[in-house]
C-alpha cells in the first residue's frame, strides 16, 4: 500500500549488526535467557534467606558456558562457510 512512517528495528541497524543477530545460533539465545532467569532466581532466593540460590548460581554458570560455546561454534561455522565461498584455503592465510 503506502509508507506508514514506521521503521522496523532491522532497518535502523547497520548490515553487519543485523547479520550478527540473525546468524546467532538459537541455542545460544536460549542458554542466555536461562542464564538471566537463573541469576534473577538466585537473587530472589538469597533475598528471601534461602540457600537454594546456590543451585541457581550453578545453573547460571552452566548456561552461560553453554551460550558462549554455541555462540563460538556458530561464528566458526559462519567463518568456515565464508572461507568456502571465497575459495580461500581451510587453514587460513598461506605462510609460504
Amino acid at each position: 500500500m503506502g509508507d506508514t512512517g514506521r521503521r522496523s528495528l532491522g532497518s535502523e541497524l547497520p548490515n553487519r549488526v543485523r547479520q550478527e543477530l540473525s546468524a546467532m545460533p538459537r541455542l545460544a539465545v536460549y542458554a542466555l535467557v536461562v542464564c538471566v532467569l537463573s541469576v534473577a532466581a538466585a537473587v530472589v532466593a538469597f533475598t528471601q534467606g534461602s540457600w537454594l540460590g546456590i543451585v541457581w548460581i550453578l545453573l547460571a554458570g552452566l548456561s552461560s558456558n553453554m551460550a558462549w560455546y554455541y555462540l563460538r561454534r556458530g561464528r566458526m561455522a559462519a567463518a568456515a562457510r565464508n572461507r568456502a565461498a571465497d575459495g580461500s584455503p581451510a587453514g587460513g592465510s598461506p605462510t609460504a
